[in-house]
């Protein structure tokens, strides 16, 4: 609220110290009623309610040509609204030329001019912009990668960018090598895909569209053959279920490389993905509806515009977003599921969301061995632990049994195992996902950890859990189990070392501030330990079982219960 007060102020002070607003007056053409449209306009786009925010800028347009702050902020309103092509004729016809002096409109104007294919005039406007570069990392990424995508347009040869901007270099070179059909493409997009750190196995579907392009399919099943079916991106995890159905025909309804809007818009798109990781939503939707104007046939994209919403509460827009999914294209049918599946829970319950879930999965005639995976996952977080152990083995039915991936259901489904108290089962699983992963510091924590809670193998657990720590030293869960460790085997002094860090890493976990308090209470500070007991009744995620024992202990001590 003060932010917007503040705002508010500084509008004002722009208006009554301006050249712009005394002509206004003396012309006796102001209106107070512009103004408070104009404040009711920021408002409304400050809380993401867009189409109020464009209603009141439309009911204010006067100020229009007379005040240097509004163009701008009605650009991005128009933008976000889907009304690019509106935005760029504001910029073009703005009577005052100064006033549309700013980065996006330099930008917009540019896009305008490529789409039209006069890459002459394009050039001249992005060079316009080099004189933003320095206001920003992401101003300059984007008028140096755009004059390259313009030069390429305009007949050069590949204007190779030598990873100026690390992994984005990468992507450029991949697209431009692609545009002119050229073989170093597939070299390009490979390195991209195995890149050891980063994500980017999202340009494995820009690698199958061009394979798929040219009509190479047995190269297309051998490319997807290689791709995890449960952890893989929303986007490669739908390009899979294409090739697996060998529906080809689907890649090139969404993109080519061979078209100048489509590279282009997503190259918008990865720079809306690094604004929204920035937290900067504003500059996020105006590059994700660029994006969507340059190619409205990858809708896949408004998966994004869904998140940005969401993680500002703003429920319905979200909705509005996910609506374009169907389940058509059955993976992204299936993320606008779960995705509202969490908004029922954050308006109403949990029990909502499941059942509106599990309604939708069971329509789904035959789902895809993520879908499924998915909806054991959501089971077993919802404590359904039967349910879920009959999906996980479905899945294990459908999965390579020396992969990553047979070795993770096996993990989750022996979780469940353990929750229901059947521990025999749950052992056999986490140790033949150890077989087939020896090293995975998590399956070891959680069978260790299993082991100390009910006194079996401490020795060999404490040995599991040395080896999962030198793997995961920042990891808290792994430090609190290695802590507790200590403390069954009585070596207190060391269990306080690990646990005041478990604690100092998750303050809010109930689970890490019991444990401490055990070892406090150890040690003789037995005031102290009720300190972190009473903070756990104080938690929200204290479960009620655990709040009787903790009051429990307040009372008689660990040693009398």
């Amino acid at each position: 609220m003060k932010y917007i007060i503040f705002k508010f102020f500084l509008v004002i002070s722009i208006l009554y110290h301006s050249e712009a607003y005394s002509k206004i007056f003396d012309n006796k053409n102001f209106n107070h009623r512009y103004l408070s449209n104009y404040f009711s306009a920021l408002i409304s786009y400050d809380n993401y309610n867009n189409k109020e925010a464009l209603k009141y800028f439309n009911s204010s347009k006067q100020l229009l040509n007379n005040h240097e702050k509004f163009l701008k902020e009605y650009v991005f309103s128009l933008v976000e609204d889907g009304q690019v092509s509106k935005a760029i004729r504001q910029i073009k016809y703005a009577k005052n030329k100064k006033y549309s002096n700013f980065f996006e409109a330099k930008l917009l104007i540019a896009i305008d001019s490529i789409q039209k294919k006069n890459y002459v005039n394009a050039s001249n406007k992005i060079s316009s912009m080099e004189s933003f570069q320095d206001n920003g990392s992401y101003e300059y990424i984007i008028y140096d990668t755009l004059d390259s995508y313009n030069r390429l347009f305009l007949g050069d040869a590949v204007n190779k960018q030598n990873e100026k901007f690390g992994k984005l270099s990468l992507i450029t070179n991949a697209f431009q090598n692609c545009y002119l059909n050229n073989n170093k493409a597939d070299t390009y997009f490979e390195n991209l895909i195995n890149v050891p750190q980063g994500e980017y196995s999202r340009y494995l579907f820009f690698y199958l569209a061009d394979v798929v392009e040219k009509k190479n399919y047995i190269k297309a099943k051998n490319i997807i053959s290689e791709v995890d079916p449960l952890s893989s991106s929303l986007i490669v995890a739908q390009a899979k279920k294409w090739v697996d159905q060998s529906s080809y025909e689907n890649f090139n309804k969404f993109f080519s490389c061979k078209s100048e809007n489509d590279i282009l818009a997503e190259f918008f798109f990865l720079i809306a993905n690094l604004y929204s990781s920035q937290d900067d939503f504003s500059k996020s939707n105006f590059y994700l509806n660029l994006s969507n104007y340059l190619n409205p046939k990858f809708y896949f994209n408004l998966s994004l515009l869904a998140e940005n919403y969401f993680f500002n509460n703003n429920y319905d827009l979200a909705k509005k977003a996910l609506n374009k999914f169907n389940m058509q294209n059955q993976i992204y049918g299936w993320y606008k599921i779960k995705r509202i599946g969490q908004i029922i829970e954050e308006e109403k319950n949990k029990d909502a969301s499941l059942k509106y879930i599990e309604k939708q999965f069971n329509k789904i005639d035959i789902p895809s061995t993520k879908i499924i995976f998915d909806m054991a996952t959501i089971y077993k977080n919802n404590k359904n632990y039967n349910k879920s152990i009959q999906l996980y083995n479905k899945v294990l039915s459908q999965i390579n049994k020396d992969s990553d991936s047979f070795a993770d259901t096996l993990y989750r489904r022996g979780g469940c195992y353990e929750r229901m108290g059947d521990y025999k089962m749950s052992d056999i699983d986490l140790l033949n996902s150890l077989k087939i992963n020896s090293d995975d510091p998590y399956v070891l924590n959680y069978l260790a950890y299993s082991w100390l809670e009910r006194n079996y193998k401490i020795d060999e657990a404490m040995d599991m859990l040395k080896k999962a720590y030198k793997q995961k030293k920042n990891d808290p869960y792994i430090i609190d189990s290695i802590g507790w460790g200590y403390y069954l085997i009585g070596d207190y002094d060391k269990a306080e070392n690990y646990l005041i860090q478990a604690v100092q890493l998750m303050p809010d976990d109930p689970i890490v501030n019991d444990h401490y308090g055990d070892i406090l209470w150890k040690l003789d500070r037995k005031l102290q330990a009720k300190y972190f007991w009473e903070n756990v009744l104080k938690l929200d995620s204290t479960e009620e079982e655990m709040k009787k024992n903790i009051l429990e202990k307040l009372i008689k001590g660990p040693d009398k219960i």
